[in-house]
C-alpha cells in the first residue's frame, strides 16, 4: 500500500503499527493538504477485526496534524486470494477474489466506548457493542491508487 500511495502528490511511509504504538501507515497530500491515518489488515479468513486500541491511535496521529484541512482515519482491510478454513482438523486452502476495501473510521470515537471493528469478505462492517457485533455501515474511502474495489479476478 505505501508503494502504490507514494505516487504522484502522495508521501506514505510505515509506521511500525502495534510495536511502535503508531498506525500501521501514515499519508499526506500537501497539495490538497489530505492526511490519512491508515491501520491495515490484511487475511485468508471471511472476517478480519480491528482492535479499539489500534483505532485509538489512528485518532491520535490524526488528531495530532492541525495543518491539514482534511484528515481521516481509514481501516484498510485485504482479503487474500486463498480462503482459510479447517476441515476434519485439517487447513484448507479454496481459492477466491483478492478483495480490499478502504473504510473512514473518523466518528468511532463519538460511540460511548471504542469497539472492536469487524470487515466480512462481503465488505459488510460491525462494530462490537456489549459482546456482540451489530451492523454498522462505515464510509468507504477511495484511495489515490484505486480504479475499483476489486483489484484482482481469478
Amino acid at each position: 500500500m505505501v508503494q502504490r500511495l507514494n505516487n504522484g502528490f502522495w508521501i506514505a511511509r510505515r509506521l511500525g503499527g502495534s510495536s511502535t504504538g503508531l498506525p500501521d501507515l501514515v499519508a499526506v497530500n500537501n497539495r490538497k493538504a489530505t492526511l490519512l491515518s491508515i491501520e491495515a489488515k490484511s487475511g485468508t479468513g471471511e472476517a478480519l477485526y480491528v482492535r479499539p486500541d489500534q483505532i485509538q491511535r489512528c485518532l491520535l496521529i490524526r488528531d495530532m496534524f492541525g495543518y491539514y484541512k482534511t484528515k481521516h482515519v481509514v481501516l484498510a482491510f485485504k482479503f487474500m486470494r486463498k480462503k482459510r478454513y479447517t476441515r476434519k482438523k485439517q487447513v484448507i486452502y479454496e481459492k477466491r477474489r483478492l478483495i480490499e476495501y478502504y473504510k473512514v473510521a473518523d466518528k468511532l470515537n463519538e460511540l460511548e466506548s471504542m469497539p472492536v471493528v469487524k470487515c466480512t469478505y462481503g465488505g459488510k462492517t460491525y462494530v462490537m457493542s456489549n459482546g456482540k457485533f451489530i451492523a454498522k455501515s462505515l464510509p468507504d474511502y477511495v484511495m489515490p491508487f484505486q480504479h475499483a474495489v476489486v483489484i484482482e479476478e481469478q
